[in-house]
């Protein structure tokens, strides 16, 4: 920004009349008036911006409200599961995200970090455990500790919400965290509402799934 302003005021003109765009320097009045490099010549533009986000406080003791945090992330999921209750078997066959991001100035890249998180959450909701024994991890390795794969990952629907954050650059938000933790809820909630079965810890190990005569269900 600071740049940008630097560079448009070389041209003289009021800057609410001009934009950079594809390297050039452009009027909307008068059209592409050059190259950015033909208006900077031999100089160069060095310019610092000095940012500082807004102030936290403590949490009221009482209401609980207050501005604990520089800023919120929002991501909402929906799963769709299949449960095999003879067998104690998950298969998550949908998971669905609407997440504000913000801005999305790397639109692939936001993709990717919705993807990765929403992944993350379907390991904690139904693989991923540390299994310690008198203070001994028995499961130290990927053969035991099991992780998601790309074949257990479902097809993901992401609508991505731009709603830019009045106090952070660019109105930026935190984008890989809140997929984390939305995700893991939203499949617990749905094997929750497939079995009946109260399911208060995770992840969701067959044995809180199996009951005599048993059978498929999905929700």
């Amino acid at each position: 920004g600071a740049v940008r302003g630097a560079l448009l005021a070389r041209t003289g003109r009021p800057a609410d009349e001009l934009r950079v765009d594809g390297g050039k320097v452009v009027s909307t009045r008068d059209g592409v008036l050059g190259d950015i490099a033909a208006v900077l010549g031999a100089d160069e533009l060095d310019e610092t911006v000095e940012w500082r986000h807004r102030p936290t406080e403590s949490l009221h003791p009482e209401t609980g409200q207050g501005i604990a945090h520089v800023q919120y992330g929002f991501a909402a999921h929906r799963a769709v599961v299949d449960v095999d209750t003879e067998l104690g078997l998950v298969k998550v066959v949908a998971l669905d995200c609407a997440q504000d991001v913000g801005r999305a100035v790397n639109p692939q890249a936001v993709l990717g970090q919705i993807h990765g998180g929403s992944a993350q959450g379907l390991g904690l909701a139904v693989l991923e455990e540390i299994r310690t024994e008198d203070g001994v991890i028995r499961n130290p390795s990927f053969t035991d500790y099991l992780v998601p794969t790309v074949l257990d990952m479902p097809r993901m629907s992401v609508d991505v919400l731009e709603r830019p954050d009045p106090h952070a650059p660019y109105g930026l938000r935190g984008v890989g965290e809140p997929p984390t933790i939305s995700s893991t809820p939203a499949i617990v909630a749905a094997v929750r509402a497939a079995t009946g079965r109260p399911l208060r810890r995770v992840p969701v190990r067959p044995e809180h799934l199996i009951r005599p005569g048993g059978a498929a269900a999905s929700r």
